[in-house]
């Protein structure tokens, strides 16, 4: 899934990495086998970062090479669909959404990895729902790289001036931010097709986006339950957001903002990815005469909670994040390995945490609760849930068919009825892999 974070490097930084490049997908490999080829998306993945990978690497492997090579998130799956069955085109080791990864386990485009080798990267130190999303029948083939939680952050002086606390329950939440909506601003900022956050609520009640059903994944939506929680989330939606039902991922943070000349914010409450507080903060002119956001800090006006359950504690809200894998036709797949002995090596785990992203090994993620934000990014983790592993799921979410299903919700439609129809148009689209054709 597409992620953004405030610092990341830009595309030119990447490419001043020495030993990176960003070539076009599937361009043919040249050279011995000792020459590695790394796909990394977006630029979560800092400029550091890579270089400690490539020069960890091949300080462990004189003679070898390991060359990363940058890809979008938009054009990843249709990419790794076309390289990953040739051993000319394949890169060797790849980053992969987390909810892209069963349409590749499933399909044998990753090579397994031995039960010694998962042992020794971490077993079950790493993030269980994304060792899942990367498992066939118990066999592993795509772990954990990095993961980033989401959960609310509001207005502390927007909330008290209206006598309101953090909420305990999901319901409490619901009337705290239809009370909080009024002509100058609105309680609660979400899209009506932003079903990554949206799903949370299906998930605090109990409900399921699909479940397998013998060997075939089977769409849930009129499960009572889950339409419980989509009918939650309308009514939140139509009562406390001004956003239009066409809206998605939008920058959540810009509503939660003073705007320029100290203007009232436009949302007392927002939920964003856990990185969205590096573009939270009010407007400062800094030593150029810029106007810039002096950031979260503890004691300010904004601050942060867990979306709260049904019946308290966390509710499970939808994780982002990444899985890396070795390509089943690597012409070097030994040494691939060695690449995710760096990548899970305790140094790179401890640099991850550092760099603000959510390590796999739980061992590294001690290291984030140093402040309340990594604290709370942590406790939401472990609460988190993730997509369907099902082999097409990829194709679903390059249809955008859950953003049509929670446009209609937004508009109005009748809950029960669109799940009906969108449970008999989604369960054979579950089950059909992607092709370099979609």
């Amino acid at each position: 899934m597409t992620r953004r974070r405030a610092g990341a490097a830009t595309g030119l930084l990447v490419l001043a990495l020495a030993g990176c490049s960003t070539p076009g997908a599937g361009a043919e490999r040249s050279g011995p086998d000792q020459d590695l080829t790394m796909w990394l998306v977006g630029t979560d993945t800092t400029p550091e970062l890579r270089e400690y990978l490539v020069q960890t690497f091949e300080d462990e492997h004189p003679g070898a090479t390991l060359t990363i090579e940058q890809q979008e998130w938009g054009d990843l799956v249709e990419n790794l669909t076309e390289a990953l069955d040739d051993p000319a085109t394949t890169p060797d080791v790849v980053e992969v959404g987390n909810t892209q990864s069963p349409t590749f386990t499933t399909s044998g485009a990753f090579r397994e990895i031995s039960p010694e080798l998962f042992e020794e990267l971490g077993g079950d130190a790493l993030l269980p729902s994304f060792v899942e999303a990367g498992s066939v029948d118990g066999r592993h083939y795509a772990l954990p790289y990095y993961f980033g939680s989401r959960y609310v952050f509001y207005r502390k002086d927007l909330w008290a001036a209206a006598g309101f606390d953090k909420p305990t329950t999901l319901a409490e939440f619901g009337e705290t931010v239809k009370a909080l909506t009024d002509d100058d601003h609105a309680g609660f900022a979400m899209g009506g097709q932003d079903w990554r956050n949206g799903v949370s609520w299906v998930f605090a009640n109990g409900g399921e986006l699909a479940v397998k059903e013998g060997d075939r994944w089977v769409s849930t939506l009129s499960d009572p339950r889950t339409v419980e929680g989509l009918e939650m989330w309308q009514d939140v939606y139509e009562n406390a957001s001004y956003l239009p039902s066409t809206e998605k991922d939008v920058s959540y943070w810009d509503f939660l903002n003073d705007g320029v000349e100290e203007a009232p914010p436009a949302a007392a409450t927002i939920m964003a990815p856990a990185w969205a507080r590096w573009s939270i903060g009010h407007l400062e002119r800094n030593d150029e005469g810029e106007l810039v956001r002096d950031g979260m800090k503890d004691g300010d006006t904004f601050d942060i909670f867990a979306l709260p359950g049904v019946d308290g504690g966390p509710a499970p809200v939808f994780a982002g994040g990444s899985n890396i894998a070795v390509s089943a036709t690597s012409p070097s797949p030994e040494l691939a390995e060695d690449v995710l002995r760096v990548v899970f090596s305790d140094e790179f785990q401890e640099r991850l945490a550092g760099s603000g992203l959510g390590p796999a090994n739980a061992e590294a993620q001690e290291l984030m609760k140093a402040d309340k934000f990594g604290r709370l990014m942590v406790r939401t983790a472990a609460a988190s849930k993730l997509t369907p592993a099902a082999p097409g799921w990829a194709s679903i979410e390059d249809a955008g068919v859950y953003e049509e299903l929670f446009g209609r919700i937004s508009d109005g439609g009748d809950v029960a009825t669109l799940a009906e129809e969108f449970d008999a148009r989604l369960t054979p689209m579950l089950n059909t892999p992607a092709t370099a054709e979609d």
